[in-house]
Protein backbone atom coordinates (compact mmCIF):
# COMPACT_ATOMS: atom_id res chain seq x y z
CA UNK A 1 0.00 0.00 0.00
CA UNK A 2 2.88 2.34 0.82
CA UNK A 3 4.41 1.79 -2.64
CA UNK A 4 1.13 2.81 -4.32
CA UNK A 5 1.08 5.95 -2.18
CA UNK A 6 4.67 6.81 -3.21
CA UNK A 7 3.81 6.21 -6.87
CA UNK A 8 0.78 8.51 -6.67
CA UNK A 9 2.82 11.19 -4.90
CA UNK A 10 5.57 10.90 -7.53
CA UNK A 11 3.04 11.30 -10.35
CA UNK A 12 1.43 14.30 -8.66
CA UNK A 13 4.80 15.92 -8.03
CA UNK A 14 5.96 15.26 -11.61
CA UNK A 15 2.75 16.77 -12.98
CA UNK A 16 4.09 20.24 -12.12
CA UNK A 17 6.29 19.94 -15.22
CA UNK A 18 3.12 20.19 -17.34
CA UNK A 19 3.08 23.86 -16.36
CA UNK A 20 6.17 24.37 -18.52
CA UNK A 21 3.92 24.08 -21.60
CA UNK A 22 1.91 27.06 -20.36
CA UNK A 23 5.00 29.13 -19.58
CA UNK A 24 6.52 28.37 -22.98
CA UNK A 25 3.19 29.29 -24.59
CA UNK A 26 3.20 32.59 -22.73
CA UNK A 27 6.78 33.22 -23.88
CA UNK A 28 5.70 32.59 -27.48
CA UNK A 29 2.70 34.89 -27.02
CA UNK A 30 5.07 37.51 -25.61
CA UNK A 31 7.18 37.24 -28.76
CA UNK A 32 4.08 37.74 -30.91
CA UNK A 33 3.07 40.71 -28.74
CA UNK A 34 6.58 42.17 -29.21
CA UNK A 35 5.99 42.11 -32.97
CA UNK A 36 2.67 43.90 -32.44
CA UNK A 37 4.46 46.46 -30.24
CA UNK A 38 7.09 46.99 -32.95
CA UNK A 39 4.33 47.63 -35.50
CA UNK A 40 2.72 50.21 -33.19
CA UNK A 41 6.08 51.86 -32.61
CA UNK A 42 6.86 52.09 -36.34
CA UNK A 43 3.40 53.57 -37.00
CA UNK A 44 3.92 56.08 -34.19
CA UNK A 45 7.35 57.13 -35.46
CA UNK A 46 6.05 57.51 -39.02
CA UNK A 47 3.18 59.75 -37.85
CA UNK A 48 4.91 61.75 -35.13
CA UNK A 49 5.27 64.92 -37.22
CA UNK A 50 1.55 65.13 -38.04
CA UNK A 51 0.04 64.12 -34.69
CA UNK A 52 -1.57 66.59 -32.35
CA UNK A 53 -0.38 66.65 -28.72
CA UNK A 54 -3.36 64.62 -27.49
CA UNK A 55 -2.85 61.99 -30.20
CA UNK A 56 0.86 61.80 -29.35
CA UNK A 57 0.00 61.24 -25.69
CA UNK A 58 -2.55 58.58 -26.64
CA UNK A 59 -0.01 56.74 -28.81
CA UNK A 60 2.60 56.90 -26.03
CA UNK A 61 0.06 55.65 -23.50
CA UNK A 62 -0.67 52.74 -25.83
CA UNK A 63 3.05 51.89 -25.88
CA UNK A 64 3.29 52.17 -22.09
CA UNK A 65 0.22 49.96 -21.79
CA UNK A 66 1.86 47.34 -24.02
CA UNK A 67 5.06 47.45 -21.94
CA UNK A 68 3.06 46.91 -18.75
CA UNK A 69 1.21 43.95 -20.26
CA UNK A 70 4.51 42.45 -21.43
CA UNK A 71 6.02 42.95 -17.97
CA UNK A 72 3.01 41.25 -16.44
CA UNK A 73 3.48 38.22 -18.71
CA UNK A 74 7.20 38.01 -17.84
CA UNK A 75 6.39 38.29 -14.14
CA UNK A 76 3.89 35.43 -14.38
CA UNK A 77 6.25 33.23 -16.43
CA UNK A 78 9.29 33.68 -14.21
CA UNK A 79 7.64 33.62 -10.80
CA UNK A 80 5.23 30.84 -11.80
CA UNK A 81 8.09 28.65 -12.99
CA UNK A 82 10.16 29.53 -9.92
CA UNK A 83 7.32 28.87 -7.46
CA UNK A 84 5.65 25.84 -9.00
CA UNK A 85 8.11 24.00 -11.25
CA UNK A 86 11.79 24.44 -10.41
CA UNK A 87 14.20 26.98 -8.96
CA UNK A 88 16.44 28.94 -11.30
CA UNK A 89 20.18 28.94 -10.67
CA UNK A 90 20.62 31.87 -8.28
CA UNK A 91 23.88 32.89 -10.00
CA UNK A 92 21.91 33.80 -13.13
CA UNK A 93 19.28 36.06 -11.62
CA UNK A 94 19.52 37.06 -7.96
CA UNK A 95 16.05 38.62 -7.55
CA UNK A 96 13.97 35.62 -8.63
CA UNK A 97 13.55 33.94 -5.27
CA UNK A 98 11.96 37.05 -3.82
CA UNK A 99 8.63 36.76 -5.67
CA UNK A 100 6.34 34.32 -3.88
CA UNK A 101 2.74 33.55 -4.84
CA UNK A 102 1.34 36.21 -2.50
CA UNK A 103 3.57 39.02 -3.68
CA UNK A 104 2.99 37.90 -7.28
CA UNK A 105 -0.74 38.43 -6.81
CA UNK A 106 -0.10 41.94 -5.48
CA UNK A 107 2.27 42.75 -8.37
CA UNK A 108 -0.22 41.40 -10.91
CA UNK A 109 -3.05 43.39 -9.33
CA UNK A 110 -0.90 46.53 -9.26
CA UNK A 111 -0.02 46.08 -12.91
CA UNK A 112 -3.69 45.58 -13.79
CA UNK A 113 -4.51 48.81 -11.94
CA UNK A 114 -1.77 50.62 -13.89
CA UNK A 115 -3.08 49.23 -17.20
CA UNK A 116 -6.63 50.18 -16.23
CA UNK A 117 -5.44 53.67 -15.27
CA UNK A 118 -3.82 54.14 -18.66
CA UNK A 119 -6.95 52.91 -20.42
CA UNK A 120 -9.13 55.24 -18.35
CA UNK A 121 -6.82 58.17 -19.13
CA UNK A 122 -7.14 57.31 -22.82
CA UNK A 123 -10.91 57.32 -22.42
CA UNK A 124 -10.83 60.72 -20.70
CA UNK A 125 -8.63 62.13 -23.46
CA UNK A 126 -11.16 60.81 -26.02
CA UNK A 127 -14.23 61.55 -23.89
CA UNK A 128 -16.20 62.86 -26.87
CA UNK A 129 -16.31 59.29 -28.22
CA UNK A 130 -17.93 57.91 -25.03
CA UNK A 131 -21.25 58.44 -23.32
CA UNK A 132 -21.41 59.58 -19.71
CA UNK A 133 -22.74 56.15 -18.79
CA UNK A 134 -19.79 54.38 -20.46
CA UNK A 135 -17.30 56.64 -18.68
CA UNK A 136 -19.07 56.05 -15.37
CA UNK A 137 -18.94 52.24 -15.79
CA UNK A 138 -15.31 52.29 -16.88
CA UNK A 139 -14.48 54.37 -13.80
CA UNK A 140 -16.43 51.98 -11.55
CA UNK A 141 -14.57 48.99 -13.05
CA UNK A 142 -11.26 50.77 -12.53
CA UNK A 143 -12.14 51.46 -8.89
CA UNK A 144 -13.02 47.77 -8.46
CA UNK A 145 -9.48 46.94 -9.66
CA UNK A 146 -8.02 49.50 -7.25
CA UNK A 147 -10.00 48.16 -4.29
CA UNK A 148 -9.06 44.57 -5.20
CA UNK A 149 -5.36 45.49 -5.40
CA UNK A 150 -5.50 47.23 -2.03
CA UNK A 151 -7.30 44.24 -0.53
CA UNK A 152 -4.72 41.79 -1.94
CA UNK A 153 -1.87 43.97 -0.65
CA UNK A 154 -3.51 44.08 2.79
CA UNK A 155 -3.92 40.30 2.85
CA UNK A 156 -0.29 39.82 1.75
CA UNK A 157 0.89 42.20 4.50
CA UNK A 158 -1.14 40.38 7.15
CA UNK A 159 0.11 37.00 5.93
CA UNK A 160 3.76 38.14 5.94
CA UNK A 161 3.39 39.57 9.46
CA UNK A 162 1.76 36.32 10.59
CA UNK A 163 4.67 34.37 9.07
CA UNK A 164 7.20 36.67 10.79
CA UNK A 165 5.41 36.15 14.11
CA UNK A 166 5.47 32.36 13.67
CA UNK A 167 9.13 32.39 12.66
CA UNK A 168 9.93 34.60 15.66
CA UNK A 169 8.17 32.23 18.06
CA UNK A 170 10.38 29.33 16.98
CA UNK A 171 13.64 31.18 17.64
Amino acid sequence: MKSIERLIESIILASRWLLVVFYLGLALALGIYAISFGKKLVEFVSMVMVLEDTDTILKMLGLIDAALVASLVVMVIISGYENFVSRFDQGEVHWLGKIDAGSLKVKVASTIVAISSIHLLQVFLNSAQYTSSQIMWLTIMHMAFVVSAIFLAFIDKVMSETKKDKDGDHV
